[in-house]
This record gives structure tokens, sequence and C-alpha cells, in this order.
């Protein structure tokens, strides 16, 4: 078999030649637009279900929520597994699928039972919203943002309003996370004493601010042909506009919430903590979104925070990014097996120059290497597989056995 494949070769050559050429340019295409990841994607499709209900014990809230949200999802078609976890003031609900069914699907399966068993959840418990989509090994990167001048509020304020938004719109991106520092926030600080002696309880002072502080539609007004849109603007946006809000009538005087509380900007209880080389930072996980390319996303999240740079180095914040990078892990295997194809043509051809002195035996087995890879690459392409460690690993040790095979077989 061997002998006829060689001699039919050799009475093709020019086929053979340009085969290889064809083989050479398609696979050094493909190659380029193959998805290059650490491990290839062994997660099942999987939804995750987050529900926040402040104030409840983890108890009351695997009670209230984890259980009546598990049994609602326990039925969708498809369905592998359901786990779940409960802690205080949050449940979070993971939905695993099984590995034919399509991500989009299973969101949309859960998103109808989700509409049915929200109506039973308790009056302290927000709607329950999945979460975006991501993979296990989806954090892509850490950031962190630190400042000498600035307090933690205010950093934490620019590292979720400018840095997280502006992350959040590059392509490839599923969501960022920001932890360490403090979350700005409104706060009433209720006056017992005043309370009682407007016989007031808390619940009047949350009740009022909650629907005073809002914009109403109030219609249309038509004049002179000409149709106008009325708007009722109440929507509170300073400290002094919620102390201005109306709670009741005492003796005919109203009573507003500065009369019963003292309004202020603090920071909401803290929820973990970030550093950076022992000192506090904010620090941003990047996350991608199961399809993307780690390399790409990379790329492209590092174009984001170089136009962010300037105006945050302005405003006294330092930008560092050296945390954790995925892609310094795939860099590292590419750049090992170009090294060992590198050794394995040189030492190949070494050996065949010594003892054969023989340039063109030498060439077509120098030639083996690279043309065999890309021909495992078209493999790979072919069955839908990307290129990580795991793959690239596999193609480093297959080079020694081509060397090996390259220098007995001439």
């Amino acid at each position: 078999m061997i002998d006829w494949i060689l001699r039919t070769s050799l009475r093709h050559r020019v086929f053979v030649v340009a085969a290889a050429v064809l083989l050479t340019v398609l696979g050094t295409y493909r190659l380029g637009q193959m998805r290059v990841d650490v491990f290839p994607d062994l997660s099942a499709p999987r939804v995750t279900i987050v529900t926040e209900a402040t104030g409840l014990a983890p108890t009351e809230v695997e009670q209230l929520i984890t259980f009546p949200l598990e049994t609602a999802v326990n039925g969708v078609a498809g369905t592998r597994r359901v786990r779940s976890a409960s802690a205080a003031g949050i449940s979070i609900v993971w939905v695993e699928f099984d590995w034919d069914t399509p991500g989009p699907l299973a969101r949309q399966r859960v998103m109808e039972r989700l509409q049915e068993a929200a109506a039973g959840l308790p009056p302290e418990a927000d709607a329950p919203v999945l979460a975006p989509p991501s993979s296990v090994m989806g954090e892509i990167a850490f950031v962190a943002l630190s400042s000498d001048d600035l307090d933690p509020m205010e950093l934490r304020r620019i590292a979720e309003r400018d840095v997280r938004r502006r992350l959040l719109a590059v392509h490839g991106v599923s969501q960022v996370v920001a932890l360490g520092g403090f979350e700005r926030q409104y706060q009433v600080i209720l006056d017992p004493e005043r309370l009682s002696r407007f016989d007031l309880t808390g619940a009047q002072v949350a009740d009022a601010i909650e629907a005073g502080s809002a914009n109403a539609p109030g219609g249309y007004i038509i004049e002179a042909g000409q149709e106008s849109v009325v708007r009722v603007l109440g929507r509170a946006s300073t400290e002094g506009e919620i102390g201005e809000i109306w709670i009741a009538s005492r003796a005919g005087v109203p009573v507003r919430v500065q009369d019963v509380a003292e309004v202020r900007v603090g920071p909401a209880v803290r929820r973990g903590t970030g550093s950076y080389n022992g000192r506090p930072a904010i620090v941003l996980s990047i996350v991608r979104q199961p399809s993307a390319d780690t390399l790409t996303t990379t790329a492209l999240v590092d174009e984001a925070l170089d136009e962010l740079e300037p105006d945050l180095t302005a405003r006294g914040v330092r930008l560092d990014r050296d945390l954790f990078r995925q892609s310094e892990f795939i860099e590292t295997a590419v750049d090992n097996l170009l090294d060992v194809l590198r050794d394995g043509a040189l030492l190949v051809a070494f050996i065949l120059i010594l003892f054969l002195w023989h340039p063109g035996a030498t060439l077509v087995s120098v030639l083996a290497l690279p043309l065999s890879l890309l021909s495992a690459t078209l493999a790979l392409d072919a069955f839908g597989l990307s290129l990580d460690t795991m793959t690239l690993g596999g193609l480093a040790i297959a080079i020694g056995e081509l060397v090996d095979d390259a220098i007995i077989d001439v």
C-alpha cells in the first residue's frame, strides 16, 4: 500500500505539490478563524436564576423563595439537574439542561415557569431575574481601580458608572462584576422620638417616600390644534427633595420626611471587599460570553480600557490590568507549541544533513511537520473544536512522534 502511494505521488508530482499548497493556504486561513481558549467548553447549557430579598434570613430565603422556584423549574423539558444556594437576602438557582439543548431555548423555558412562580413569592422578594449567560471558564480578566485621593464610595461610583458600562458594551463581554468599595445610596435615618410625637411609623415613612418620589403621566392637552404632553415630575434626586416629601398632616400642618428623619448620602452595607497589592481597590471581574473567543475579547477589552485610562488618570484613579489574564495562559501554550515545532524542525534537519547529506530529503521531512499540524487543525475545525491548552499540548506531543517518523522513514 505504501509503495503504491509513493509511486502514485511520484507520477503526479504537480498534483501533490498543488495539494500541499492548497492544504497550507486553507489550513493557515482556518487557523486564524478558530476560537482559542484555555480549556474546551465542558459546561452543559445552564440557566442561573437570581432573586434578591433584602432582610430575609437564609432559612426564610430557602423556604419562601428557593424551594418554590426549584419546584417550578424541575419539570422544564430537557432539565438534567437543578441546584441552589440560599444566603441572607439572596437566592440562586442553577438549572442545567441536556447537552443538545440550545441556550436561548433553555432560557425561554425557564422564563415561562418563572412568570408563574413569581406570583407566589413573598412581598419582600424582588422579581426573579436570569443572570447573563456565561461558561465555567468565563472569567477572562480582573481589573483593579485604586486611588490615593478619592474615597471608596466615589471610586466605586466611577467603577460602576464609567468603567463597567463601557466594558459591558464590548463585543463578547457577558457580565462585569464589581467588588470592593462602598455603593452610594440615599439613607433616611428615622428619629423614634419625632416619629412618636407625630404618631407615625417607619412603614408609613417608607410608603410615603415610595409614593412621593415618582414621575407620572398627565395625559395630553390640545390647544390651538397643537397637542402637548403633560408630565408630573415628582421623582426625588437629591437629599433635599427627599426631605420635602409629604407623609401626613397633623393639626392641619404637613409632616415631611425631614421632620422625622435625617436624609443623607452614605455607603450601603458592604458585601465583600477588594484589594490590590495590599491596598483597598475596586476589582472588576470581566466575564465573556460562552461563544466568544478569549483572545479577541481580551483585545477588545484592552482597547476599551485604553480609551478610559487617560480620563481615569486625570481624576486620580490608577488602572491595573495584571491581576489575572486568561489570555496569558493561551499565549504561553501557543508559544510552547511554536518552540517545539521550531526545535523539532531544526533537529530533523540537523540529523538528516549530518547522516545523509541529502538536501532534498531534509526539506521534505522538515515540511512534513507544519503540513501535519495544519491538517490536524483542519480536522479540529471540522469537528467544531477549539484551540486550547489541551489540544495544543496534544499537538506538541504529536510533533515528537512526527520527528521520530521523519528521521526513521528517511
